[in-house]
């Protein structure tokens, strides 16, 4: 693959394999423990090497990726399935989309019917049309 290393920063990985949107933001989450490699927390300079796991918290649910490539240059979402194999269980993105159901349906007492953009927001959540 082209451009690819052989070790990187994990949070220069993390935003390059666009699973961060920046990144600082990749950063505070090392910084703050929610990024694992072998169920050890890693500090943003960690480097990173092709076929490790890390573990990613990231809401409530936690993600499990393994490291195909090594890059450090942000590229295309279509290639970022060259650099990374998603291991994270199905549970955890229907829990994702509890959670998000969950926040849409709550209403607070008060405020009267849903807004035509918080019925569009429900139709996408459960798929009607």
């Amino acid at each position: 693959m082209k451009g690819e290393l052989v070790k990187a920063r994990i949070d220069r990985w993390l935003w390059a394999v666009r699973l961060f949107r920046t990144r600082a933001l990749a950063t505070e989450a090392c910084r703050g423990g929610k990024i694992r490699v072998r169920e050890d927390k890693v500090k943003p300079s960690y480097s990173i090497k092709a076929g490790e796991t890390v573990t990613i918290q990231s809401g409530p649910i936690t993600k499990t990726v393994r490291v195909l490539g090594v890059i450090e240059k942000r590229l295309g979402a279509k290639l970022v399935a060259d650099y990374l194999e998603d291991l994270t269980p199905p549970e955890e993105y229907e829990l994702l989309r509890m959670t998000a159901a969950q926040k849409a349906l709550r209403r607070d007492r008060g405020t009267g019917r849903p807004t035509k953009r918080d019925r569009r927001e429900i139709e996408r959540l459960f798929g009607d049309e």
